[in-house]
């Protein structure tokens, strides 16, 4: 079976030459590779105002619309990463995590980076099973 790409018009159109997420299906099951979602609103393309928290909201809302995209929700999600510019919004971005992952919780790397696109405070990405 040949991979399918997703392309969701909830959330923002990719920024770059890559899919906003590819869906590889096997015998037993399907694997979705998201690309990274910063906290760009669909509608508009930029970038959501205000702190880590508002931003958190915005990007996972943008997951869960790439996700909603190949007929999956968070609770199919194995694994995340988080990409922030500031590990002293760990704490606020937890928060807001927390209310979309629920027990038992995916697999979950957070890592410091230098910068991201746009000026992004954060970026999320996930693997998701189907």
């Amino acid at each position: 079976m040949p991979n399918r790409i997703i392309a969701s018009e909830a959330a923002p159109r990719a920024i770059g030459p890559y899919s906003q997420a590819v869906l590889v299906e096997r015998a037993g099951g399907s694997t979705l590779y998201c690309a990274g979602q910063i906290p760009l609103d669909p509608a508009t393309g930029e970038l959501v105002p205000g702190d880590v928290r508002a931003q958190a909201e915005r990007a996972l809302r943008n997951v869960e619309a790439v996700l909603a995209g190949a007929g999956l929700t968070c609770a199919q999600v194995v694994k995340s990463t988080v990409f922030l510019v500031d590990l002293a919004d760990f704490a606020a971005m937890n928060e807001v995590y927390a209310r979309f992952f629920t027990a038992p919780f995916p697999a979950r790397s957070t890592v410091q980076v230098a910068a991201l696109p746009r000026g992004a405070r954060l970026e999320i990405e996930v693997v998701a099973v189907g």
